[in-house]
């Protein structure tokens, strides 16, 4: 990795800790979510015209847009989610450690290949770092329950969209591919403002949203602000690195989010979520060191995507004429 890259890694971790930050002190939290988005593609529609004038986009450039879209709102609504039931300290160590450790496993079950012992000991240190953040001085009610972690539904949530940012990682590197960086970083924004638009609006109404714009409305703009450079920043890096270099400095960001939860949110200074979230870290770069592994089977998916893509086309043009 470049020293640029690693820059932007670094400040790309920082943003995104501090955007989760001010979304965890927000009264709503799917609906201080839906209005970052909204406050991102106002301040930013100059910069995304320009971009999509400059750059135009070709058809898979258009589907990974789509996909992505669809991808981020589901993350959206399972991070507002995970927010409102847990602790920062907590949901975000967990949500960013599942994506580094399901790579591994995704190669073994999918391509069939061996995995490394390198990787072994990063997802064994992956599991353990989720389980001591959870679940510090109760292990010996886990021997017997191991799955009594999900009893906790800030965990539940934090594993399901740590699922889902691996699998718009997928997408993502696949689409800087195809689409300038910050030009596919604003219309995700865009289409997430306007796809979770009906959700938030139609479960908590307009009022509330205007509440919460009114209580908040320099935090969501700066959050805005802050989930577009975040983003951006990681997938310049992508485009100008390997995302096995990549991937794993991001994940500094969840030594961040820990301290921030415990020193800016006042949250419980337990001993196992600054440990868990160290094992967690410092398990990433092994997890990592199998990405022989990751870019196979992101090149395996990449292909089967295009060959779904060009025979959708075929098909409509079919119907069409």
């Amino acid at each position: 990795m470049t020293a640029v890259s690693l820059v932007f890694v670094l400040l790309s971790a920082l943003a995104h800790s501090s955007w989760n930050l001010l979304l965890k002190r927000s009264s709503d939290k799917e609906v201080f979510v839906w209005w970052l988005l909204v406050a991102g593609s106002i301040l930013l529609a100059p910069l995304g015209g320009i971009l999509l004038w400059q750059n135009p986009i070709g058809q898979s450039g258009w589907w990974l847009v789509l996909t992505t879209i669809i991808l981020h709102i589901l993350y959206f609504v399972l991070l507002g989610r995970g927010y409102t039931q847990g602790d920062l300290s907590l949901v975000y160590p967990i949500a960013r450690g599942v994506g580094p450790m399901l790579i591994p496993m995704l190669a073994v079950i999918i391509l069939g290949e061996n995995i490394e012992l390198p990787a072994i000991i990063g997802v064994a240190a992956i599991v353990l770092g989720i389980y001591i953040v959870s679940w510090w001085g109760n292990f010996h009610q886990l021997i017997g329950q191991p799955l009594a972690i999900l009893k906790n539904p800030g965990t539940r949530y934090a594993i399901l969209t740590g699922l889902t940012i691996t699998c718009y990682a997928l997408v993502d590197k696949r689409g800087v591919a195809h689409v300038q960086p910050f030009l596919y970083m604003y219309l995700m924004t865009l289409g997430s403002a306007a796809g979770l638009a009906p959700y938030v609006l139609g479960k908590q109404g307009w009022k509330a949203a205007q509440l919460e714009l009114r209580i908040n409305s320099l935090p969501i703009i700066v959050a805005g602000l802050l989930t577009y450079l975040a983003y951006g920043l990681v997938l310049t890096a992508f485009s100008w690195s390997r995302v096995s270099y990549v991937a794993p400095a991001r994940e500094v960001g969840i030594v961040f989010g820990v301290l921030m939860g415990v020193f800016i949110l006042k949250e419980p200074l337990g001993r196992g979520r600054l440990i868990g979230s160290s094992v967690i870290v410092l398990g990433t770069p092994k997890a990592g060191i199998c990405l022989k592994q990751y870019q196979k089977f992101h090149q395996k998916l990449s292909i089967q995507y295009i060959l779904s893509i060009q025979i959708c086309t075929i098909k409509s043009q079919r119907i069409w004429f």
